[in-house]
């Protein structure tokens, strides 16, 4: 009976530890880091492309976390700074991500602001992309005869485009683009006041 005291006070001990050092401390450092002053909140579109980022799965491939130069290559790819906490002030739940499979989409409205490429791409990765693995999202499309006048028609490469039809992004695929586009992280970073 004794070792199993022990044993179970060991391990109570040891998670407790863990979830401090994991948890508790690092809510404590970050809790109280203002919003910078580039940062703007989402808008409700961008909210709901945020949403669809998250039901497609995006954040299973793509991280956004670029990490600093002693770490990663991730600024000579072109991927912009090093994140830092106050980047995230806005995001619920964060997507920073663990695979790499996609590029790192943190500054993506920075490095490919476009909506006609971004849809494009969405509507057909390897008609922008050659080498691209990333599956498409027809479903976030409607092909049709003659797009309306109040419906965004796709600019796709001739040899993409149906034959006779158009291309028109649905208003779950224009929500996707404008979070997209949103992820703009090119404000100057101001460091942290020492504690």
């Amino acid at each position: 009976m004794e070792n199993e005291v022990k044993l179970i006070t060991g391990a109570m001990v040891t998670f407790a530890f863990a979830v401090a050092l994991l948890l508790i401390i690092p809510y404590f450092q970050i809790r109280d880091i203002p919003a910078p002053d580039g940062l703007k909140p989402y808008t409700t579109a961008e909210l709901r492309g945020r949403q669809s980022y998250i039901a497609n799965g995006c954040h299973y491939c793509h991280t956004q976390q670029p990490r600093d130069s002693s770490f990663a290559p991730d600024h000579t790819r072109g991927w912009g700074r090093a994140a830092v906490p106050a980047d995230y002030v806005y995001d619920r739940p964060h997507l920073l991500g663990s695979m790499r499979t996609g590029p790192d989409l943190f500054n993506i409205g920075v490095r490919q602001p476009s909506k006609d490429w971004q849809l494009g791409h969405l509507y057909q990765p390897r008609a922008y992309v050659p080498d691209s693995i990333m599956p498409s999202f027809p479903y976030l499309f409607d092909v049709k005869d003659e797009a309306e006048a109040d419906e965004t028609e796709v600019r796709l490469p001739p040899e993409y485009q149906p034959e006779g039809k158009v291309v028109v992004a649905t208003p779950e695929a224009l929500d996707l683009v404008k979070y997209l586009q949103a992820l703009k992280r090119n404000y100057p970073v101001i460091p942290a006041e020492p504690q």
